[in-house]
Parts: structure tokens; sequence; C-alpha cells
């Protein structure tokens, strides 16, 4: 049953719809705010350690939420024997051209076997020789089957008597006074109003997807690298709170199986074939061997006219094949209906392409600035997994680990540094404030529009276009120029603008109303920083047109903040680190 109360009224020759939100408060020691792999770790690890009251939310389902939901089938970070730690610090680093925090690699380096052998142990497969000894697909990646990856998180965090999890609920802003003291959201089926009061909050809600135009269009959009309902949520919740953020001119672009967009490293690592151009040439040698390297090479290759450009799986054996068909039917079905409908891998090359752009901080170094414990600049709030910034390379056992530091950290925090609630008015009309934004927003005469005319669809796909064309999206090959930079900041503040006369006929547009805000926030803070690195970095991440090749003096973390309603740019050292 519905808690929004629907009533209706005829003014000014029109219908209207009013919805009246019940409340519902929800009091916790520790909110978690996403359901996927570091928060239900986070969640796991606080309700075996302690009697403190947890509650996640999240707005699907825990078994099937976030980046794993159909799950992977490696563990991409991982110390295989004669390797260290920190050989593992020093290739993130180096991956990221310098701009990575050591001290947070090093954090999560000397836990990823631990959390492996702790995923093992609730249930997880991962393949082993005859010997007994982990299947390793090159020195720091173990092969997996991880299709019940979810599943299994899901039900550790249900098995925890102090955990509860709240499902269908979506976090729009987080409560605060100075520090966190929880969130605000709606039930996404239910119409109720959601008031999370905590001691201490976690971000765990995932990157950001859906900035810029996909490369399917209309009806196959979603068919993308990362989790289409990644709207960056997690990142705007904390940039409207005053939360510091870092390095988002490190895009993430991943190289894919073109049309299906599935991974490509499962061919390159598991079949160990190399990346050509049309003309047959191994062309990987003549750029980095870095990740944005092996995009650029791609893209320059195309730009220079040698292009379409293939991993080379013509020739491989039948064994290969088969196991490339069992290996994308489990994450990426579309690829094995592709070969099956063709000749297949190893009678065709597989074309690649170049994704998007994503701001994601579990493969660079985008998101919150955050101390060792992964709390945030501000008091009381804490990040880990894709929105945690400066810590690259985490992948799935990274984001784990983080989730157990932030677990760790914010039992520290309630215990020494918690204050409680200076001012009990102030937050009690902050929370009346959030449900009459809401009431207003579903209260329209026209549904999902704004006063134009504007559907939100529309206005979303503006958004995707501008920053397509203007700040390096595929359409550009993912370059721009300080011109274009200023075109589209001036063009989204017009979109964001418009959609402050938007409103929702129903449940749903208010949640793609949200979801467009955090887009359109996110993408805003995205070219104040692309526009503030004035060197080009990150070939094909980060490709600036008026500042080719790489600078000393920015050797620097981009930080920003948001100060009454301007960005502030910050530099940091690549010494300095919070305390």
């Amino acid at each position: 049953m519905s808690a929004a109360k629907v009533t209706s009224g005829y003014r000014t020759g029109v219908w209207h719809r009013v919805y009246v939100m019940e409340k519902k408060t929800v009091d916790s020691d520790v909110l978690i705010i996403g359901g996927g792999t570091a928060g239900c770790y986070a969640a796991i690890c606080l309700g075996e350690r302690s009697n403190l009251r947890i509650c996640v939310v999240d707005k699907a389902d825990i078994r099937r939420s976030g980046c794993l939901a159909a799950g992977v089938n490696a563990l991409n970070a991982y110390i295989t024997e004669g390797h260290t730690a920190m050989d593992y610090v020093r290739y993130a680093s180096e991956d990221a051209c310098s701009i990575a925090r050591e001290d947070l690699l090093l954090d999560i380096a000397g836990r990823l076997n631990h959390v492996t052998r702790d995923l093992e142990r609730r249930g997880l497969t991962i393949l082993k020789d005859e010997n007994g000894k982990y299947i390793s697909r090159g020195w720091r990646n173990l092969k997996i089957n991880g299709e019940n990856l979810k599943p299994i998180l899901a039900s550790e965090v249900r098995k925890q008597k102090n955990v509860e999890v709240i499902e269908h609920v979506n976090i729009t802003d987080l409560r605060t006074d100075g520090r966190a003291r929880g969130a605000y959201g709606f039930g996404i089926l239910d119409g109720m109003f959601y008031e999370f009061r905590a001691k201490a909050v976690l971000v765990a809600s995932g990157g950001a997807s859906g900035l810029y135009r996909p490369n399917n269009p209309e009806n196959l959009a979603h068919q993308m690298w990362y989790s289409p309902f990644n709207t960056g949520a997690g990142y705007c919740m904390g940039i409207l709170a005053g939360a510091e953020m870092t390095t988002f001119e490190m895009r993430f672009i991943a190289l894919r199986c073109k049309d299906t967009i599935a991974p490509t490293g499962t061919i390159a690592q598991g079949v160990g074939v190399e990346q050509i151009n049309a003309a047959g040439e191994v062309y990987e040698s003549r750029y980095d061997r870095t990740t944005s390297g092996r995009l650029w090479g791609t893209v320059a290759e195309n730009l220079e006219g040698r292009g379409p450009c293939y991993l080379k799986t013509s020739g491989i054996g039948k064994k290969a094949e088969e196991d490339l068909y069992r290996a994308y039917l489990n994450m990426a079905p579309m690829q094995t209906l592709k070969w099956v409908e063709t000749k297949g891998p190893s009678s065709e090359n597989v074309e690649i392409e170049g994704t998007e752009p994503y701001i994601v901080g579990g493969h660079t170094a985008s998101g919150y600035w955050i101390g060792h414990d992964r709390q945030t600049t501000v008091p009381g709030l804490f990040a880990a997994g894709d929105v945690a910034g400066g810590c690259p390379q985490k992948y799935v056992t990274g984001a784990l680990a983080e989730g157990e530091i932030a677990a760790e950290g914010m039992l520290e925090y309630i215990e020494k540094d918690w204050e409680g609630e200076s001012d009990g008015n102030f937050l009690t009309e902050q929370s009346e404030e959030k449900k009459r934004e809401y009431g207003r927003k579903l209260r329209q005469e026209k549904t999902g529009q704004d006063r134009a005319g504007y559907r939100l669809e529309q206005l979303e796909t503006a958004m995707q276009k501008t920053m397509d064309e203007y700040a390096g999206g595929i359409r550009t090959s993912y370059r721009y120029s300080s011109t274009g930079l200023d075109l589209a900041r001036q063009k989204i503040s017009d979109l964001t603008e418009l959609l402050e006369h938007a409103g929702a006929g129903d449940l749903y547009d208010l949640l793609s109303f949200y979801e467009l805000r955090d887009r359109l926030i996110v993408a805003r803070v995205l070219i104040a920083h692309l526009r503030a690195r004035e060197e080009t970095r990150w070939r094909g991440f980060q490709e600036y047109l008026d500042h080719p090749g790489k600078k000393k003096e920015f050797e620097c973390y981009i930080n920003s903040v948001l100060e009454d309603g301007k960005i502030r740019i910050i530099r940091r050292r690549l010494e300095h680190v919070p305390c």
C-alpha cells in the first residue's frame, strides 16, 4: 500500500494531483547508503564485530544491485606468489601517472588476499589447479565462478542480527549539521518520506554513468560498461554537503567489444591475443602500456585511418573458443549470442572500441578526498568503493577491503569522536524542507515535464549531447578544448535551471528527477576539474587539446569544494595526505 496519499483539485482550469507523503524515521548507529560490494562487506564486518545497530539502504534489491549484479569471472586485485603489496601499489600508481594516494593503495593491498580467502569461506568458487592453488590470470588476477557473488554477500548481510536492510528507497541528500547525521530519501514503491538518523554514515553507492551519450542509442542505451543505475548520487550528496572531492578529471573509458560492450580483458589475458589494426599490424607497442594508453592507441589508430581495430582471435584453438563462449555466457551473454550468430571468435577477429567516459573511483582516482580510515572532510561521513577517491585499481577485492577499513574507521569514530546533535530545531526544519521539496515535485500538471514542456528524458538527452560534443565524449574521440568546456559549463548550467522547474507526475518521475539532478551536478564538477588540469596526463582518459603533454606543475591532486553555489578548485601536493 502506498504511503503517499493522493488528492486532487481543480485550479486555474487544470486538474492537479497532490501527493501527501507520510514520514518514517529510522534510527541506527551506522547508516550505509548503497548495498553494493563495499556497502555489503562493511555491514558484514560491523555486524560480526560490534553490537551497533546497522542500517543498509539500497534503491534496488541488494541480491542483484550495483556493478556486480550479473557477477564477474575474475578477481582483478590479488597478490600472487612472488609478489608483494608494494608491487601492487607501484603498478596502480604508475598506471595513474603518479596521481594516486600510495598510502590508500597500501591500505587495501595489504588486505586483498585476506578478503579473497574470506569470500571463498563464505561460498565463492575460486578456481584451483590440481595442487589446490588458485588459478591466476596474470600476476594479480584470479579466475572465479562469480555469477553468485552478490547473492552471497546479500545472504551474509541478512545473517547479521543487528543489521537492518531497507530496499527500494532512493537517498537524495545527507542529514547534516556540520557533521553527517543520516540522510533523507523516499520509497520508490510506497512513496514514504524517510528520515534516517545515525551517528556515522558510509556512502558506498557507486560511481556515475550516463553523463555522456553512450555507444548504443535509444533502446540499447543501457547496454554500457558501467551500471546504468549508478547515477553519481553518492558523489552528489557529498558535494552538496560541502565534502572535498578529488581527481574527477581522471575519467575512466573502457576498451570493449564493439556493440555488445563486453569485456576485452577475458580475451586479451585469458587467451593471450594482441590488439591489431585493419592492416593486421600489432599496434600496442607504439603507445603507453597503461590502461589509458591501450585505449588511446585504439583511438589514435582510428583517427589516423588504420582502423577499425581488433583483438586477434582468428586462429585460436577449439578449447580456447569454448572457454570464451562459457565465460561470456556468464557475464556478457550478448557477446556469446553474437558469436553464435556469426562465425565465432576462432574464425573472425573481435572488433573493439572505447565506451563513453565514466566517473568511477574503483578504476581511477575519482571521488571523495578521504583519510586512512576512509572518513571524508565532513566529520562522520565515510566513503568506500567506487565513490572513494585517490585509490585506483580497486576492483572487487579492493572495494571489499575498503568496506572493511571504513567499518573499522566508523567504529573508532563512534567510540572516540562522535558528538551528539547540537541543534535539534535546525535538523527538524531541514527534514521538513526536504519533505516539502519532494511534495512540490510530485505536484505537477504535465507529468514529468517542466514549465517549458520538456520531459525529463529530453533534458537528460540534452545533457549527454552537451557532454559528448563539448566535454570530450565519443564524438570528439575523447578530446576537448577550453572553449568547448566553457560552452559545456554554460549549457549544463542552463539545463540545471530548466530542471529546477521540472516536476514529477509519479514516483518513477521523482526518481528520474533526482537521478538527473545527480548527473548534472557531477557533470558540473567534472567540467571544472577538466578545465583546472591544464595538461594532458592520461591520453585517452583526459586529452586536453589546448594543453598537450604532461607538465611538472600539475604533478598534484586537483580537488574541489562547492561553496555558496560555486566550485572552488584546490591543488594538493602529491605528498599531502589528510591527518
